[in-house]
């Protein structure tokens, strides 16, 4: 049993890729990243419209220990970010599986999330 929800797909950059309703995912950062990171204190996120490839840098996370960017998972283009990371960056600390999640995208091709590693391919990257 791995501390990572097996309905997700990550990257080996930690960050995690929800696929929900047709195109449209959600992604955000994994609890290792966050807590590696320790506490956040700020997040710059890609702009809505803005198109973005996997692997691409779109953001940044900072921290009171480092800045640390946000890879893209997936290629797509940015439908929306979370609004509560504005004025309270910390969520992604406390829930980075639900109210801390960073952005979404409409994907450009489904067929992207099967390069992701599943829950358990994860936790055996990060022990690794």
């Amino acid at each position: 049993m791995s501390d990572y929800p097996e309905d997700l797909k990550y990257s080996t950059e930690h960050e995690w890729v929800r696929s929900g309703n047709a195109a449209t995912v959600r992604i955000g950062i994994t609890s290792y990243a966050a807590d590696e990171l320790g506490d956040i204190v700020f997040v710059s996120l890609p702009e809505v419209g803005e198109t973005v490839d996997a692997g691409d840098a779109c953001g940044e996370v900072e921290s009171t220990k480092s800045v640390s960017d946000i890879f893209s998972p997936v290629a797509g283009v940015v439908s929306a970010v979370n609004p509560l990371l504005d004025s309270n960056p910390e969520t992604i600390n406390a829930d980075p599986y639900g109210d801390g999640w960073l952005f979404e995208l409409e994907l450009d091709d489904e067929a992207d999330l099967d390069s992701l590693l599943d829950a358990d391919g994860y936790a055996e990257h990060v022990a690794s």
